[in-house]
């Protein structure tokens, strides 16, 4: 889901920016380091605006100066019972992984309909109803999460095709 968020970073700057236009290199840097990070709850998606800079601290033995940047962005958390579309990265026997943007999914055996088995002997390996329906690499793919996890930069769920409209 997306939410619209108020944030705060610290931004240090060489001092071959200071000038008349510091507050574009301020505005710049934000954009390079926060647009598309994640923080293993949410992911950044779209800095909107930039909207209060503070005075800045020199840096003692460096002559860098920080600024403390007040901004609105768009984020994207995912939650429990999100249905998500992504992208097949990797086949397994025991499953498949999806990249859904910033995170990464993985749909066990468990989480996929019983008419859809594995498919060892062909290339690339696949996951397949031996009609319509293969699930390889590349494969677009919409997924429900049934559980998230999320490490200090990265976010992890685990997925199912196995309700309506899925797959």
């Amino acid at each position: 889901m997306f939410f619209l968020y108020e944030l705060e970073k610290t931004i240090q700057l060489h001092p071959s920016f200071f000038g008349p236009l510091i507050r574009s290199h301020i505005h710049r840097e934000l954009l390079a380091k926060e647009e598309g990070s994640n923080t293993g709850k949410y992911t950044i998606v779209c800095i909107l605006d930039s909207f209060e800079v503070s005075e800045g601290q020199v840096v003692a033995g460096t002559g860098h100066a920080e600024y403390t940047v007040h901004y609105k962005a768009v984020v994207w958390r995912p939650f429990r019972g999100e249905i998500i579309d992504g992208v097949v990265s990797s086949v397994i026997r025991s499953g498949f992984f999806v990249e859904c943007g910033s995170l990464q999914a993985f749909v066990g055996r468990s989480m996929i309909p019983s008419e859809i088995k594995y498919d060892a002997n062909a290339t690339p390996p696949q996951w397949t109803d031996n009609a319509e329906q293969i699930i390889e690499k590349g494969t677009q793919i919409r997924i429900k999460i049934k559980g998230l996890r999320s490490e200090v930069d990265k976010m992890f769920a685990i997925g199912t095709m196995k309700e309506d409209y899925l797959g």
